[in-house]
């Protein structure tokens, strides 16, 4: 991944949004969705801008670029997008967590045919940067958004990648119409959900008398997974303190197995309150055994690269021993 080409496509999508929220008198966002729906298309829609459009989007794809560049360009162009004035703001997934969970998942499925899910896709900024690190054709993806604008960038990002993900513009705690996945990968909302009817239906529905959403989630992604099935999620620190009456704790024990608990720099985080952790969980299924050991850790801060080198290492070595354990199970 080049630092330069990176920059060369984010400058050519701002500048294109740029061009387009001005003539069109709209969102940079929205802008932003319909230069990257040009470029996938080939077809300039605004005559007027035509000449100054035409050779932006005739140097967008280049000799080398990879779609992790765009990811990246695209990523930061979003960004951008939040903190114009007027425009709601969309928390997105850290770019280092983002390369650190798709390691994980190409630990988890990388060697066979899977269906991933992320019930909670926003941009899709997540949910490529894991299918970018899988690299494997038998790989199929879907994401799930309810925000008219969200689901809009995440097609624009995905279609930019030249990744094919399955997007379904509805609320991710409906009912989702997908096979049963392999893996379920998600930075969900955090926060009540505001539908009390809908919430009835999770067993997770009254946590200490509210329906937490970033609770539904972890039950929606449970019953959407295969048996055996890998749950990814980063979560809020207070998950577990929030769980006074242990109502989560019984459902984790009649369901799924904790693999892993990885506790992440607060120096990713604008305040502690915000902080997360990443959470693995299995869904119990015929084979499923408990782990030797819960991988539990405290993730050192992503620049330190020494004491990162070593928690990686210990970490690959611990999915080893995990897969070869599931194995000799199966």
């Amino acid at each position: 991944m080049q630092t330069s080409r990176v920059s060369e496509l984010f400058s050519i999508l701002d500048n294109a949004a740029l061009i387009l929220r001005k003539v069109r008198k709209t969102s940079y966002l929205e802008a932003l969705c319909a230069a990257g729906e040009q470029i996938t298309n080939g077809q300039i829609d605004d005559a007027s801008v035509k000449s100054r459009l035409q050779p932006l989007y005739d140097n967008f794809f280049q000799e080398g670029m990879t779609a992790e560049d765009v990811r990246r360009a695209f990523q930061l162009a979003v960004l951008k997008g939040t903190k114009q004035p007027g425009e709601t703001f969309y928390d997105m997934t850290p770019d280092a967590l983002v390369l650190f969970i798709g390691h994980m998942a190409r630990l988890l499925v990388s060697d066979k045919q899977a269906i991933i899910l992320d019930p909670a896709v926003g941009s899709a900024n997540l949910l490529t940067g894991v299918l970018n690190q899988l690299d494997n054709e038998s790989v199929t993806a879907c994401g799930v958004e309810i925000n008219d604008l969200l689901i809009r960038l995440a097609y624009t990002n995905a279609n930019l990648q030249q990744q094919a993900i399955h997007l379904l513009h509805q609320d991710g705690l409906k009912k989702i119409l997908q096979e049963p996945a392999d893996l379920v990968v998600s930075d969900p909302p955090v926060g009540i959900y505001p539908d009390a009817e809908s919430a009835k239906s999770y067993q997770l529905t009254r946590m200490d008398g509210k329906a937490y959403t970033h609770f539904l989630f972890i039950e929606q992604g449970l019953n959407a997974l295969k048996e055996a099935g890998y749950l990814l999620y980063l979560i809020p620190n207070r998950l577990f303190s929030d769980d006074k009456e242990k109502t989560f704790y019984r459902y984790l024990a009649k369901n799924a197995v904790v693999l892993a608990l990885l506790q992440l720099p607060l120096s990713l985080f604008q305040t502690p309150e915000a902080a997360k952790s990443i959470l693995l969980l299995q869904k119990k299924g015929t084979d499923v055994r408990l782990p030797k050991q819960t991988l539990l850790a405290e993730l050192p801060d992503f620049s330190d690269e020494a004491a990162m080198r070593a928690f990686m290492k210990h970490m690959d070595s611990w999915f080893a021993e995990h897969r070869k354990d599931a194995s000799c199970g199966g």
